[in-house]
């Protein structure tokens, strides 16, 4: 049975940091795309960052680049999110999730990803 259990998360105020991780079992998903989405109350699930099927961790949506990093440990099955420099419009309900079948680069849409963890929330106040 797949399962994927995050961890992390809470309140912050606006410029400060937090990290989120997603521990994976049932498998190994060290040749699985691994990554985030973020949902917001009224808003659709929207991606935030992944790791490739070799690995890379290069893949961020536009709105975090250069303040998010994801990355991954695949001897731990688990994929980490450390976000910096956080914004109001961060505050969100963050889900791991994973990709079985996408073997180049990544999907930035929910549907190829099978298996979702229960999801943390993040606030971000001003």
């Amino acid at each position: 049975q797949v399962q994927l259990v995050e961890s992390g998360g809470g309140s912050v105020q606006a410029g400060g940091s937090l990290s989120v991780s997603c521990a994976a079992s049932g498998r190994t998903f060290s040749r699985y795309v691994m990554g985030w989405f973020r949902q917001a109350p009224g808003k659709e699930r929207e991606f935030v960052a992944a790791c490739s099927w070799s690995g890379g961790c290069t893949y961020y949506a536009d709105s975090v680049r250069g303040r998010f990093t994801v990355s991954r440990d695949n001897a731990k099955n688990t994929v980490y999110l450390r976000m910096n420099s956080l914004k109001p419009e961060d505050t969100a309900v963050y889900y791991c999730a994973v990709d079985p079948r996408t073997t180049i680069g990544v999907r930035t849409i929910p549907s190829p990803y099978d298996y979702w963890g229960q999801g943390t929330q993040v606030t971000v106040s001003s």
